[in-house]
């Protein structure tokens, strides 16, 4: 393979990781022509002198910070789930394989993509998510409460509202102290 740096790559599959990033170039016809490491630090300098291409990478935290920075700097670039990366691996899974099998599975006419979101989408759905665990934790914690008074021959109704109330009349009150 050539040292030079990657021209003539048409395609790129890049292994995302924590600290380093496997990244495999292959020409139009798919044969490897490079394989390098990179860290966080290096991949964006790596990417701005490579030619235009085709970058892949799979679905993991990171790849649509990376799918971003890489389509300004005019790649076109696809988020690959990883499901579908895993039948082109060919041997043993490790990080340089795992860059040919997301350059393969690139290139695939039939391949199936994941969107690539701006950041206001992600601030979006963080919060939807946030919402919906304190919801979740809310909802456990009622039906807590609710087998502890069952326990205490207490009964109380379905939901926050009937709850709540019930809770108050049957549990102690917490003693105060004074700090003087």
């Amino acid at each position: 393979m050539s040292r030079s740096h990657s021209v003539g790559a048409a395609v790129f599959g890049i292994d995302l990781g924590k600290t380093r990033f496997d990244v495999m170039a292959a020409d139009a016809s798919g044969k490897p022509i490079r394989r390098v490491k990179l860290t966080r630090y290096t991949i964006l300098p790596f990417f701005e002198q490579a030619p235009r291409a085709l970058i892949g990478m799979e679905t993991c935290p990171g790849a649509q910070w990376l799918a971003r920075k890489l389509a300004a700097m005019g790649h076109t670039v696809r988020i690959i789930p990883a499901q579908f990366v895993k039948p082109f691996v060919k041997s043993n899974k490790n990080d340089a394989r795992d860059a040919e099998a997301i350059a393969e599975a690139v290139v695939r006419p039939t391949m199936r993509f994941v969107e690539i979101r701006q950041e206001a989408q992600i601030d979006l759905q963080a919060l939807h998510r946030i919402r919906d665990r304190i919801s979740a934790n809310r909802i456990q914690l009622i039906c807590q409460m609710r087998a502890f008074c069952l326990d205490m021959e207490s009964r109380c109704g379905q939901g926050l509202a009937s709850s709540s109330s019930t809770w108050r009349a049957s549990l102690p009150t917490r003693p105060t102290t004074s700090h003087r």
